[in-house]
């Protein structure tokens, strides 16, 4: 894992302009590298006007899709490795075996979401087919989502 203090705005890694924020390591003190240069307007603009992008592509995926997408979430945390959990335990001053298990916990809640979205009983979907021969009036198909 290679830490160079950019901000991460849409697909791009950004070098910011304004004073570096640093993490401090609560067990000794220690100024953590690199900084992070906070954003100007700019750079705040860009990344939401990104996210509305983002958002309007994303609602048009199906569950399949957004199944995947939370999966390859949770496998890239994984492939970041034993990285991760040292600069975790920098950072937070929180023991090994607790960020592990926080990984995990992370992991499979993201792989339990994949599930869910698959089975699609969060869309409440009820289909109620067209009754043409109720009396006295014809009932036409109805749909909810």
């Amino acid at each position: 894992m290679n830490l160079e203090g950019k901000q991460l705005i849409g697909n791009q890694a950004v070098l910011a302009q304004g004073q570096p924020i640093h993490g401090i390591n609560p067990a000794t003190g220690e100024r953590l590298e690199p900084g992070y240069p906070g954003g100007g307007t700019a750079e705040v603009e860009r990344a939401c006007e990104l996210a509305w992008q983002a958002f309007d592509a994303y609602r048009e995926t199906g569950p399949e899709q957004r199944a995947s997408f939370l999966e390859t979430i949770a496998d890239e945390i994984e492939a970041i490795g034993d990285d991760l959990i040292v600069r975790a335990m920098a950072e937070s001053g929180l023991p090994r075996a607790r960020l592990e298990g926080e990984r995990g916990r992370t992991c499979g809640q993201l792989r339990l979401f994949a599930q869910v979205v698959r089975a699609g009983e969060w869309l409440d979907v009820r289909i109620d087919p067209a009754l043409p021969e109720r009396q006295p009036l014809p009932r036409v198909d109805l749909r909810q989502r």
